[in-house]
This record gives C-alpha cells, sequence and structure tokens, in this order.
C-alpha cells in the first residue's frame, strides 16, 4: 500500500471501465470452452422446447412421408448422431494439429489467435449441439406407440435443419480452416487482432495528411488488380490524368494513397476506389512477378534452410525460373503511359522493367547460391542460355548478375562448370565418342 494511504482507500473498487476490460479479456481467453459450450447448451434447451411443443401439438403435425418412418427416422438420427461426434473429433484433432504446424512454422505466440477465431468456435459448437440433439430426439422416437404417436414431428424437423446447417457449416468451415493457416491468413489474423487494439485504446486525434488530389484507400491489402480501361473512361469524361502511385503488387496501408488525379473537376472516389481491387495476398493473375517470387522463395528455402538442404530441389525450382525468364526475354513488356482513343495521356501505371524481373529471379538466388555447388552449375547453365538468346539491350542485367555468381563462386572455390542439372550432365561428364 503507497504510503499516506489509507485502508479504505487502498480498498476502493476500481473503475467500471477497467473491470469491462478485464470481464472482456477473461471472455476472449475462455472464448474457445465457452462459445461451444454454450451452442452445446443451445442444443439441449431448443430440444426440450421441441418436444414441448410436440406433446403439446401432437406428433402428427407433419405427414410421415415428410419425415419418414419411425424405423427410418431412428435409423437417420442415429447415424447422424454417431456422424457428428466423429466429425468433432476429427475437426478438433484437424484444429490441433494445423496450430502446431503454425507453431513451428511461424511463431508459438500465434495460438492464443488461432483459438479465439470464433467463427471456428461455433462451427464446433455446431456440431457438438446437433449431436446432442441428435441422440435426445433419436430416444423420443417408439417404434412400439400406436399410429400418430410414433415421431415427433417438430422435432425431427429441427434435427433435419440441424443436419443441413452444420452440412453447410462444415463446408464453409473448410475454406475458412483453409484461408486461415495460409500465410496471408495467419498474418491477417494478427494484423486484424492488433488494428482492432489500437482503435480501441488509441483514441485518433487527427486524420493523416495527405498531398492534394490524391484518392486514398479505406482499408488496407495488396494491389492485386487495376481496372486500366476504367480508369482510362473515368480520366477522360472527366478531362483528367491520373497517375497510379502504387503497382500491381504493392501492399497498401489503410488510408494510404493510391492514384493522383491532375483535373480539379469533381471525381467519383468510390467509382475509382472500385477499380483499384485489394486482396490479403498477390495473385498470379495480373502479376507475373509473383510467380518468380515464389520460385525464389523455393529457392531460398531448399539451399539456406538447415538441415534439410535440398540442392534438388532449389535445381528444379530454377529449371523453371530458366524457362519463365526465357519466355519473358523475347517478349513485349507492358508500357506505363495509357492513352485514350482519341491519343491524349490519361492514364500512368507502374510497370515492372524488365532490369526488374531479372532481380526478383536472379538476385537472391545468386546471393544464396554460393553454399551450394550444383545450384552454381545450374545458374551459369541458365545465364549462358539466356544471355544467348535475349535481344542485346536485354543482356546486360543478366551479364550482371553473371559476373556476380561467378565472382562468388569463386571466392567458395566451386568448380565453375555450367550444367543443367547442377551435377551429372555436364559437358567435361558426358562421352562424346
Amino acid at each position: 500500500m503507497p504510503a499516506g494511504a489509507t485502508r479504505s482507500e487502498a480498498r476502493r473498487p476500481e473503475p467500471s471501465g477497467n473491470r469491462q476490460h478485464e470481464s472482456e479479456y477473461r471472455w476472449r481467453a475462455n472464448s474457445l470452452w465457452i462459445v461451444p459450450l454454450l451452442c452445446i447448451a443451445g442444443g439441449a434447451i431448443v430440444a426440450v422446447i421441441t418436444l414441448s411443443i410436440d406433446g403439446a401439438l401432437g406428433y402428427d403435425r407433419l405427414p410421415s412421408d415428410v419425415l419418414g418412418t419411425p424405423t427410418a427416422v431412428q435409423t437417420i438420427l442415429s447415424t447422424a448422431a454417431s456422424a457428428m461426434l466423429t466429425l468433432t473429433t476429427i475437426v478438433l484433432t484437424v484444429l490441433t494439429l494445423g496450430v502446431q504446424l503454425a507453431m513451428q512454422q511461424f511463431s508459438p505466440r500465434i495460438v492464443r489467435a488461432l483459438l479465439a477465431d470464433r467463427r471456428s468456435q461455433l462451427a464446433h459448437g455446431l456440431f457438438a449441439a446437433t449431436f446432442l440433439y441428435c441422440m435426445i430426439a433419436v430416444a423420443k422416437v417408439d417404434e412400439s406407440a400406436q399410429p400418430g404417436d410414433q415421431v415427433p414431428s417438430v422435432t425431427v424437423a429441427v434435427a433435419y435443419l440441424l443436419l443441413l446447417a452444420s452440412l453447410i457449416a462444415l463446408v464453409g468451415y473448410v475454406h475458412h480452416a483453409g484461408q486461415s493457416l495460409r500465410v496471408a491468413g495467419l498474418i491477417d489474423l494478427v494484423g486484424d487482432n492488433l488494428q482492432e487494439e489500437i482503435e480501441r485504446a488509441f483514441p485518433l486525434t487527427s486524420p493523416p495528411v495527405m498531398g492534394e488530389r490524391v484518392i486514398t484507400m479505406p482499408e488496407s491489402g495488396v494491389v492485386v488488380m487495376l481496372d486500366v480501361d476504367g480508369l482510362i473512361d473515368r480520366a477522360r469524361r472527366a478531362g483528367d490524368r491520373f497517375e497510379m502511385l502504387v503497382a500491381v503488387g504493392d501492399f497498401v496501408p489503410r488510408g494510404g494513397a493510391v492514384l493522383r488525379h491532375s483535373g480539379d473537376g469533381p471525381l467519383d472516389e468510390s467509382a475509382i476506389r472500385r477499380m483499384v481491387v485489394l486482396d490479403n495476398e498477390r495473385s498470379h493473375v495480373g502479376d507475373a512477378a509473383y510467380g518468380f517470387r515464389k520460385l525464389v522463395d523455393i529457392t531460398e528455402r531448399s539451399i539456406a534452410s538447415s538441415p534439410q538442404h535440398d540442392p534438388a530441389t532449389a535445381v528444379q525450382a530454377i529449371d523453371r525460373l530458366h524457362d519463365a525468364m526465357r519466355q519473358l526475354c523475347l517478349r513485349e513488356l507492358p508500357g506505363s503511359q495509357h492513352h485514350d482513343a482519341a491519343g491524349v495521356l490519361r492514364l500512368v501505371t507502374r510497370e515492372l522493367a524488365w532490369r526488374g524481373y531479372v532481380a526478383i529471379a536472379f538476385d537472391e538466388v545468386v546471393l544464396v547460391a554460393r553454399s551450394s555447388p550444383p545450384v552454381v552449375r545450374r545458374l551459369l547453365a541458365a545465364f549462358d542460355d539466356l544471355i544467348e538468346v535475349a535481344p542485346p539491350d536485354r543482356r546486360p542485367p543478366l551479364e550482371e548478375r553473371r559476373a556476380r555468381l561467378l565472382a562468388g563462386a569463386e571466392e567458395q572455390g566451386i568448380p565453375i562448370l555450367p550444367d543443367l542439372q547442377g551435377i551429372g550432365s555436364g559437358r567435361d561428364l558426358l562421352e562424346t565418342d
């Protein structure tokens, strides 16, 4: 107790706001079992209510050709109860394995965010509640009773509806779980929780200061697509010119600027925002650089990961990098200036140049390849082929990376032999007689 404080002051209750925050924290921390438990209790309550309705109105409110005979109803409900119990067990097992993989791959501190996912909790609760409801309902189906008193029609009809809802929830849960366990899904899960806490605990004092004639995005995300034709048409109708401040594949923070216009006339900013499509991760559609990025990731992880050093996988990924760059070096890359039908410049976008594609495909791979002789040889063979087939104006970036690769190989004492397989198919190992 602080000096000078009385005992009554020491026992003074905490502010109600603190108690509210504490109760909210406790609820979130324990919601993994509270939400499914509430769903199970709800299933039991619904069963009692429907059985009471059947007792008051009679067991023949719905015809048997809709619900089935007593024997068929018993079979259906018994099978459904067994299936729902098995499904609940499997789902919880898969959830446990998913959490373990996420802990090993990303961070052990991500567990709470995964377990606190409300949609997953509701799905688990629905499966368990359906199991309990079917168990209660099947016990009330009596084959030996008089006709009309054999099947509690309202109770059975609700059981069928719960089974249908469980099937729909299962499909949604599989989709949601698959999305949540992706890299982007896990990052978004943590990021969304962080954003909620920032909005709750830190009041906004002033809006961000943006430049004039700038259009911002209210939500964050990665630019996955631009409606170039739509933007050109909007600029033409407004007598304006647009300049994109982001490229496809760039991340846009909440409130970040995406477009600058040069005119003073009114613009439908909401319509323009709809032409800049955001998502939580990049896509192959309209973003060729993302495919290169994935292949480079595979190559790096195969080389640098220890003790799972896997040069064969790295060579296989470089095969596809080589093939893709060979196709790309002979093609025309999109320009950044877009004109309308009258030839007036209306839109300026940010496009990746040839040098940029070369950097994405090879810079990091050349850096890590020096520790793996097979990868060095495979890369050297790829560079030799690309330099041979590429137009003269596109050769300098390739020659620069090739020289960098050779310098790194010499430092490591790696034999410099071009080899399409990394080892085993070089000219020095093939019989020519």
